[in-house]
């Protein structure tokens, strides 16, 4: 079952003017690693959330919470950029 890694405190926004709160999520895999993506919410009603695909494999919930809370503006906006790209 997916866990809630980290909630990021700076909104992103989406070219188009979407803005979005992330969210790095974490699920255990069948082999004992860990997957991790990120997840966009709009801060509005309208548009749906986005998710990335898997976007990090790590040895243990440890080292995901790790790899999350290093993430930088710049790799979060280009992960909200993945993320809308596959869902067109």
């Amino acid at each position: 079952m997916p866990e809630l890694i980290q909630e990021y405190k700076n909104p992103v926004q989406s070219s188009d003017g979407v803005r979005y709160r992330t969210l790095a999520y974490g699920e255990l895999r069948s082999d004992g690693n860990w997957e991790g993506w990120l997840e966009f919410r709009p801060t509005n009603t309208v548009d749906l959330p986005l998710r990335t695909g898997r976007e990090t494999t790590q040895p243990d919930r440890n080292a995901l919470a790790y790899w999350a809370s290093g993430l930088e503006q710049i790799y979060i906006e280009g992960a909200l950029a993945r993320a809308r790209s596959t869902r067109r």
